[in-house]
């Protein structure tokens, strides 16, 4: 989700490599071992969790999360959980990273000491202030000084306990000053609007005859406005501390006003002390990447060079090949490469082209697509992209059955555990294998068309270099579709979307196991026991040393790449798109009042037997998305309480959070209902709208406008309308692709390529040199050039001079853009709140003296 900034587009995205914990303190008791997970969080609010790893206090975890931001957020923390024997989970530490800290450990692997966890340093959110310092003339003629405080709002405060009841607590600290001051409690609400004002005294006269205040003048500074946020509790244990600002009196300067917003902070030594050693610690590979897109004409340049690669030759000068030969990963180049040709169509003469010159460069028919080459990458990231519901249909069932049957499947007679057989674990392992073999040479009807296009192209290449070797066509697509795709699915299911987590050690065993027979299975290796370095694996191949089995892929391969032959395939088998819990209630039509309008709208109606429309009428419901339907269960396994086809989804919207003072809602809306839906947290919201927005994109009868909000007390609380049949006020979002597999922004992908350029531009700059260096076209390459495939000098150094003056055009605009932003930053306003450590900053900014005189 973007954030539209003055005609630009921000887009912030977050991949996260969680590898494990050490040092975890024991557990206070006979048993120190302890079983913790841990979960990502935006500010406070969870968007990720871990699988519990059981009985260790260096739990490994090895598990990848990624995801679009989309919202603003101040920290992305890391919290590790104890489930102890209860099933309570308590907190033992945290990680809490900055958002303008991230790019510090920006692709690295980093140990980040665990801090404490408390209540008065959980915070987040925001406050707005108005300090006003005015004299007043009293009865008898005395001047005194009072200063106003004002609390206007608050935004972003956490939910506790499932909600939010804040009130402001404000005071005047200072020498003798304990007058303490409360707002009225704001309920349900953690974005309240108080605007309330109190009043302090500041000075007071120490007679009627003198001038003199019992504060002098250099005591002022001292004086400060403490606001603290609290949330209302019932229970026992008093209220819960929100967070706090503390704001000096010299920050009102010599005009005496002060209007800013504050970010909250945690209470001043609040908490317990804890030795940050005695927590432990967590390896974390975290990734921010935030993409500030201009409008689409600013890219056409750099675009248009990029979608003519395919027909450049030699290919290795075009503008995309290029990309591949300065980045310093192949996968940098390939997966916004991939991205954008896939959006506007060319991908299959793309891979084409470098795949044909990466053929006519191999010498070995036994080599071929074995690097890691920019090909390479660039077909695994389509196979990803075009290929995931392909795999869902095809292994899903099966891996899932494998991951929770738990059948020993270990073959390696030195791991064997003592209450194991043998030929037990190779027959359920030989069983599994058949299964997922089967299932793969039957799904090629199954296999999307783009994959076929391209499998058919290097099918083609490879037979014309190596027109002697026969089998060289089957290997050429073997080596991607077994090696690169299906193995590595079954090996690492999670990274596939195939399963939540990464599977337990003995069920990754058997992956491991089941993996390696598939890939040699396809491999079509002439001497098959030789692949296996283990002796138990090469015995327990003979099992599939078949000619049946060798029949098999060849027709599967002959099959998947056969360009041409079939259209976009239509899956009868549906296929599970997305699952999850999540709390919904049903707004229908009771036959007493509304009706289905003529024009395909549907009326929503109150709770039969409800006045008012509360949290009672929302149920925790498991919810399944499939190609076919949308249904909700009671709870996960259960029939279906409802089942909605997909052809009869109008319009999949969010709805505000006014409706129902509630937060991550959204509706489906049908004919004749719909069902509003809370989500466990913003990025399951975002998914969740998105999917199934993109299945029902195609329904005819989609309606174009929508309303917002909900129908409460008589009226449509966003348009303020009576009718309940009155047409939606909003226009319904669009725009988005029917193809559920894929959804590419085009300009945030070109301006992705466009930030890999900048950032190699010395290895552009020494490309340019390669080229123009007589040892390229004469002498041998010098060995500070080797690393660039140059095939045309002259081509490659004009494409060159292409890309730099491509690059360098947005390079003004980024410039541009910052500064004017710089410009126009105001610390202090809302998008710019005051922080622990913004506060000088901003004093810096007033023109007016840091110190106040009385």
């Amino acid at each position: 989700m973007a954030v539209e900034e003055e005609g630009l587009r921000v887009f912030q995205s977050v991949k996260i490599k969680i590898g494990e914990a050490k040092n975890i303190p024991p557990y206070p008791g006979p048993n120190k071992m302890r079983d913790c997970y841990c979960t990502v969080n935006l500010d406070q609010e969870e968007v990720f969790r871990t699988k519990i790893v059981e009985k260790s206090l260096c739990p490994f975890y090895g598990e990848d999360f990624y995801c679009e931001i989309p919202r603003s957020f101040r920290h992305l923390s890391f919290y590790i959980f104890d489930r102890d024997v209860f099933r309570r989970d308590s907190s033992i530490g945290k990680v809490a990273v900055k958002k303008e800290d991230l790019q510090k450990y920006h692709g690295k692997d980093t140990w980040f000491p665990l801090q404490p966890v408390s209540a008065d340093s959980e915070v987040q959110g925001k406050v707005h202030l108005e300090l006003r310092l005015s004299e007043v003339i009293t009865d008898s003629g005395v001047i005194n000084h009072k200063l106003a405080t004002r609390v206007l709002e608050c935004q972003g405060l956490p939910i506790v306990n499932g909600q939010c009841d804040p009130y402001a607590a404000v005071s005047l600290l200072g020498p003798s000053r304990s007058e303490a001051k409360k707002t009225k409690v704001k309920r349900k609400n953690n974005n309240p609007q108080f605007d309330e004002v109190f009043y302090f005294e500041v000075t007071r006269p120490l007679s009627h005859t003198k001038r003199h205040f019992d504060v002098e003048e250099e005591d002022v500074d001292k004086l400060a406005i403490r606001v603290d946020l609290w949330n209302a509790s019932n229970l026992k244990f008093g209220d819960e501390f929100l967070g706090g600002v503390r704001v000096p009196l010299r920050v009102l300067g010599q005009a005496g006003v002060h209007d800013a917003w504050y970010f909250l902070l945690p209470r001043e030594n609040g908490g317990k002390t804890v030795k940050v050693e005695e927590l432990g610690s967590l390896r974390l590979n975290i990734v921010y990447t935030e993409d500030h897109v201009f409008p689409s004409e600013h890219y056409t340049p750099l675009r248009d060079l990029l979608l003519h690669s395919a027909n450049v030759e030699p290919v290795s000068s075009s503008t995309a090949h290029t990309l591949g030969e300065v980045c310093r990963e192949k996968q940098e180049a390939a997966i916004p490469l991939v991205r954008l040709f896939l959006h506007y169509g060319k991908i299959v003469p793309f891979i084409s082209a470098i795949a044909h010159a990466e053929v006519n460069r191999t010498q070995d028919p036994n080599t071929i697509f074995r690097g890691n080459s920019l090909t390479s990458k660039c077909i695994d990231e389509t196979m990803k992209l075009a290929g995931m519901h392909y795999l869902q249909v095809t292994l899903k069932p099966i891996i899932d059955e494998i991951c929770s049957e738990h059948k020993p499947c270990e073959i390696d007679p030195v791991k064997l555990k003592e209450s194991e057989n043998l030929d037990t674990n190779r027959e359920n392992l030989r069983q599994y294998v058949d299964r997922i073999f089967n299932v793969i040479t039957t799904s090629g009807v199954r296999c999307p068309t783009v994959m076929c296009d391209i499998f058919f192209s290097l099918r083609e290449s490879a037979a014309t270099r190596f027109q002697v070797d026969q089998d060289v066509r089957y290997t050429a697509v073997s080596s991607f579709i077994f090696l690169r795709f299906f193995a590595p699915a079954i090996l690492s299911p999670n990274l596939f979307q195939l399963r939540p987590h990464h599977p337990d050690p003995a069920t990754s065993r058997t992956l491991t196991l089941i993996s390696k027979t598939i890939q040699t299975l396809g491999s079509l290796a002439k001497s098959k026991s030789a692949n296996f370095k283990e002796s138990y694996m090469a015995a327990f191949y003979d099992y599939f040393n078949e000619q049946k089995y060798a029949d098999a892929v060849k027709n599967f391969l002959d099959l998947i790449s056969t360009s041409g032959k079939w259209d976009q395939k239509s899956i009868e088998t549906p296929i599970m798109l997305k699952e999850g819990s999540v709390k919904l209630t049903i707004k229908r039509v009771d036959g007493k009042g509304s009706k289905h309008s003529s024009k395909g709208r549907f009326m929503i109606k109150r709770a039969q037997g409800r006045n008012r429309f509360g949290m009672k009428n929302f149920k925790k419901r498991w919810f399944r998305l499939t190609n076919h339907e949308f249904t909700y269960h009671k709870t996960k396994g259960e029939g279906a309480l409802c089942s909605i086809p997909i052809e009869n989804i109008l319009a999949v919207e969010r709805l505000e959070e006014e409706s129902f003072k509630m937060k991550n809602m959204f509706q489906v809306i049908q004919p004749e209902r719909a069902l509003y839906i809370q989500a466990n947290n913003c990025v399951e919201a975002r998914d969740w709208i998105d999917i199934l927005t993109k299945v029902s994109q195609c329904n005819r009868k989609r309606l174009s406008t929508y309303h917002p909000s909900a129908y409460l007390n008589g009226h449509w609380l966003c348009c303020k309308l009576s009718a309940d049949t009155a047409p939606g006020c909003t226009p319904c979002t669009g725009g988005l692709p029917a193809n559920i597999q894929l959804d590419v922004d085009g300009d945030r992908e070109t301006e992705r390529i466009y930030s890999l350029f900048s950032t190699y531009m010395t290895k552009l700059i020494k490309m340019q040199e390669a080229c123009g260096s007589k040892s390229v076209y004469d002498g041998p390459e010098q060995e500070e050039y080797s690393s660039f495939v140059i095939d045309d000098p002259q081509e490659t150094y004009k494409t060159l001079k292409l890309i730099v003056s491509a690059v360098q055009t947005l390079e003004q605009q980024h410039t541009k853009y910052k500064r004017d932003k710089f410009k126009k930053t105001k610390i202090g306003s809302q998008e710019h709140p005051i922080g622990d450590k913004s506060f000088q900053c901003y004093i810096r900014q007033q023109s007016e003296s840091s110190t106040y005189s009385i």
